[in-house]
């Protein structure tokens, strides 16, 4: 099972990101379980978000605390919140930076794969507006393998109608410009 939880602020579609990557696996015939976790709800406040996804039945109902994954969305969340918090020695943290690794050890606690991002850079080009979720999706999936880029399309189209092909350059996008900066310390 593949657990994984994401870092953004309130606007910036962490919540939609796991409702995506949910129906998207869906759509392949897994299992999969995405749910919310906010603190105050306003924009621009840190919200956590999390994803199951499986080939068999997933039984668990309670919080994710040792995720295989996490993604940030929001790069000025590291210096604020403990994001590798609990990320299993052997998971992979994706942040949405165009940082250099020595910059992020400066705010992140993780020996582990450490991968980048320019998200927001992406989503500037792509989409004209900084919202980094569908382009971070894209990222994740390529480091995963959770689903499929294209079982993407169809919960993209059904969530953006019209500027669905936007997010799924976005995604493609981002899909091909991720990279690992840290194999971590093995």
């Amino acid at each position: 099972m593949l657990e994984i939880r994401w870092h953004g602020r309130g606007g910036q579609g962490a919540v939609t990101s796991v409702e995506l990557l949910a129906l998207s696996a869906i759509e392949e015939e897994k299992y999969a379980q995405g749910f919310p976790s906010f603190g105050p709800e306003r924009r621009g406040a840190p919200v956590t978000a999390f994803n199951r996804v499986d080939d068999k039945q997933i039984k668990i109902r309670s919080g994710i605390y040792h995720p295989d994954v996490v993604v940030v969305l929001d790069e000025s969340l590291v210096a604020l919140v403990d994001v590798a918090e609990g990320l299993k020695p052997t998971g992979i943290l994706l942040v949405n930076t165009t940082k250099t690794l020595a910059e992020l050890k400066k705010n992140i606690r993780f020996e582990g794969r450490i991968a980048t991002c320019d998200g927001t850079g992406i989503a500037w080009k792509e989409l004209g507006v900084p919202i980094t979720n569908t382009t971070m999706l894209g990222a994740l999936v390529k480091l995963t393998g959770a689903v499929k880029l294209e079982s993407l399309d169809s919960p993209l189209k059904e969530r953006f109608g019209r500027i669905a092909p936007k997010n799924q350059a976005a995604a493609k996008r981002a899909y091909e410009e991720v990279r690992i900066i840290s194999q971590g310390s093995k």
